[in-house]
């Protein structure tokens, strides 16, 4: 297999390496410099149309994108540890999760990033600043959500860290990037994050 991985602070492929590190896994990577647009250019174009990092391209040729269907086919070839949940109510709420990090956090913090963020200017033609600076409240919105579910947990689904820690730890770090950290009134978003900041897998 061959993933293609980026560098940070892209936040999507750096959940592949997460997990990637999790389960004890090491993979043949090939970096593109999404700064120069590797991932624009036709030889990956070739390989993922939408241009967009990670892609795994299996040894058959086939080629899986999005980095939680990528996790997910890890999972089932690497069962153990469990990061998509135990038993059926444990696999639901690990999904469950996951979507409200992608959907709540994640889809309002990829509109600030495109249409305010001077590093999107030049691929987000025209950028709408005002519908950009509109999201920044959903974001925030977002945040105290997270921050009242983990009041009486350690992990966002439960009592094991999983791919949907995965997923909020690298959105929360992408956040931060483009000047949307944590408020100081997020104590237990706050105290999630250094315990899964804590994590050797943070590192990769």
């Amino acid at each position: 297999m061959l993933f293609y991985d980026a560098a940070n602070p892209a936040p999507n492929p750096r959940r592949v390496r997460m997990f990637l590190a999790e389960k004890g896994l090491k993979v043949r990577t090939e970096l593109l410099s999404m700064l120069d647009g590797d991932h624009k250019k036709p030889e990956f174009l070739a390989i993922n149309p939408l241009g967009q990092v990670p892609a795994l391209k299996l040894v058959d040729g086939e080629v899986i994108t999005e980095s939680i269907a990528i996790c997910r086919f890890l999972e089932a070839l690497n069962p153990d540890p469990p990061m998509f949940g135990k038993g059926p109510k444990g696999v639901a709420e690990v999904d469950m999760w996951t979507r409200r990090v992608e959907f709540r956090l994640g889809t309002p913090l990829a509109v600030v990033w495109q249409h305010t963020h001077p590093f999107t200017a030049r691929v987000v033609v025209p950028q709408y600043k005002e519908f950009g600076e509109s999201n920044r409240a959903k974001v925030t919105e977002s945040m105290h959500f997270f921050d009242a579910a983990l009041a009486d947990r350690t992990w966002l689904a439960g009592k094991e860290f999983s791919v949907a820690d995965i997923a909020l730890l690298c959105t929360i770090d992408f956040a931060t990037f483009i000047g949307m950290g944590l408020a100081d009134d997020m104590v237990n978003l706050k105290s999630w994050h250094d315990r899964a900041s804590a994590r050797p897998s943070a590192q990769a």
